[in-house]
């Protein structure tokens, strides 16, 4: 079975449990994957009273649910452990000018033969464009 990788957007939606069509379709064949950082900036949008970008329309109990869901992440959503990715996140991050972020969800992908899944308003052309240099495939997802 294939893996996708989530940014930190789509995250959320499978943990508050609104995902969106297309990212259900790409589930149902897919295991699924996240990176350390995505998962890093759901946890502090979750405790984060204002929400953010990815949570400011949950209100404050789907927020609390959801970062209980976040502590106890269920282990069908693999997080490859930083010391195995970070040397390969530093000479993407040269190679492509990207960020710290991006590059780690560029060498997830790469490590588990994934494609890489990101919200369609947080999509940065510096991980497509890694991504279509290393034949990866790259979801731009729309949201609710």
């Amino acid at each position: 079975m294939s893996t996708i990788v989530l940014d930190d957007h789509l995250l959320g939606d499978v943990i508050g449990d609104t995902i969106p069509p297309h990212l259900a379709r790409l589930m149902k064949r897919r295991e699924v994957a996240t990176t350390n950082l995505y998962y890093v900036r759901l946890c502090k949008a979750a405790v984060s009273a204002r929400g953010g970008a990815i949570t400011r329309h949950w209100d404050a109990i789907r927020r609390e649910q959801a970062a209980r869901s976040l502590l106890e992440l269920p282990d069908a959503i693999q997080i490859l452990p930083m010391r195995d990715l970070a040397f390969r996140i530093a000479t993407l991050a040269r190679d492509f000018r990207l960020s710290t972020l991006g590059a780690e969800a560029v060498a997830a992908a790469e490590a588990l033969r994934a494609q890489v899944c990101v919200w369609e308003g947080d999509a940065g052309p510096r991980i497509r464009d890694a991504c279509a240099e290393l034949r990866l495939r790259h979801h731009e997802i729309q949201r609710h």
